[in-house]
C-alpha cells in the first residue's frame, strides 16, 4: 500500500509514519488491487488529530479521530476504516450472493445455435392522440405505466414521456 503521511503543527518522526504504515499494511488483506492512503497527523491545542483517506478498489474511505494522544487517534481512526471497509465488502458480497440467485433461477438448458442468434421482440400495438406536453404529463399522473407515446399537438411528431426515478418527468423528442 502507498501511503503519504503528512505533518501539521507537529515535528515529523519517523516513529510515527512507521507506526501509521505498519498499521495501514493490515489492510492489504481487504483490499484485491493496490490502494494509497493520505494520512494527515495534526495538533490543535491539546487536542492530536489523525485524518486517514484510503482510495482504491473501488472504494474511497475517510476515517477521522481525535484524542488527547496521537497513539489512539491513529488507531480509532484505523479503527473506523476497518469498520467501513468491512460494511463495504459484505455489500459486494450480498450483491454477488444476490445475483447468484437470480441466475440459478434461469432455467438450465443449452439454447441451439438458430435460438442463439435471432432475438425474440415482443411488439406492442399503442393508439397515440395529439396532445400537449402538459396534457401528457397530467394522463401520466392517472396511469401507472412508466412511459406515454404521443403526438405533440405543436411540433406534430412523435414524443415519449416518461417517469424519472427521482418522480419528475423525462420528455424524448426528434430532432428538427
Amino acid at each position: 500500500m502507498q501511503t503519504s503521511v503528512t505533518f501539521k503543527n507537529v515535528d515529523s518522526s519517523e516513529t510515527l509514519k512507521a507506526y501509521v504504515s505498519n498499521k495501514l499494511d493490515r489492510f492489504d488483506k481487504y483490499l484485491n488491487n493496490p490502494a494509497e492512503a493520505n494520512v494527515v497527523l495534526s495538533v490543535e491545542k491539546f487536542r492530536h488529530i489523525a485524518e486517514i483517506n484510503l482510495s482504491g478498489d473501488r472504494l474511497s474511505i475517510v476515517g477521522k479521530e481525535e484524542t488527547s494522544d496521537m497513539y489512539s487517534a491513529i488507531d480509532m481512526a484505523l479503527d473506523k476504516l476497518e469498520k467501513q471497509i468491512k460494511k463495504s465488502r459484505e455489500k459486494v458480497r450480498s450483491r454477488r450472493a444476490d445475483m447468484r440467485g437470480r441466475l440459478n433461477e434461469i432455467p438450465d438448458r443449452e439454447p441451439s445455435a438458430a435460438e442463439d442468434r435471432e432475438r425474440h421482440i415482443q411488439v406492442k400495438n399503442i393508439d397515440y392522440k395529439p396532445m400537449d406536453v402538459e396534457e401528457a404529463a397530467m394522463q401520466m399522473d392517472l396511469m401507472d405505466d412508466s412511459f406515454m407515446v404521443f403526438t405533440n399537438a405543436r411540433t406534430d411528431r412523435v414524443n415519449v414521456l416518461y417517469r424519472r426515478r427521482d418522480g419528475n418527468y423525462g420528455l424524448i423528442q426528434p430532432r428538427k
